[in-house]
């Protein structure tokens, strides 16, 4: 990254955990950045990074029941993107995660290497970020924001 590079971050958020994904806006490609803790720091933490990675999108993965129902998953993200929406003054995207951490802990079972949690979390934003970074490049327009 360059001083004159800016980001979108793509986030899985979990009740334990946060997945992050970085791409440099806005044309570079995903990748997991870092998990962060779900705890009372948890803003704090995204303040840093915010700042850190120069985020100017914020987009958020957002869980649907099997048959695409709102679950209790659903409203816990629903409810802690206002609080993000609130504390950060950038746009902010909800983006479908159908299947994203399926699809992640798939991929880094295939590599035959030893992998936790975090990392599932991480590669599951990532997925979340390219997917709507390939829908902005494809001439779809941005995503309406909530």
């Amino acid at each position: 990254m360059t001083d004159n590079d800016t980001s979108v971050i793509g986030l899985d958020i979990g009740s334990r955990r946060i997945g992050v994904a970085r791409a440099t806006w806005p044309d570079g490609l995903p990748a997991p950045l870092t998990t962060l803790t779900n705890d009372d720091s948890l803003l704090q933490q995204l303040k840093l990074l915010v700042a850190a990675e120069r985020v100017v999108v914020i987009v958020v993965g957002r869980p649907r029941g099997m048959a695409s129902q709102v679950t209790e998953q659903t409203r816990y993200v629903d409810n802690f993107t206002e609080k993000i929406r609130s504390e950060f003054k950038l746009p902010l995207y909800v983006y479908d995660e159908a299947g994203t951490s399926l699809k992640a802990e798939e991929e880094l079972r295939s590599r035959s290497r030893p992998y936790t949690k975090a990392d599932i979390d991480a590669l599951s934003a990532t997925y979340i970020l390219e997917d709507f970074l390939a829908e902005h490049a494809n001439g779809k327009g941005m995503p309406n924001e909530i």
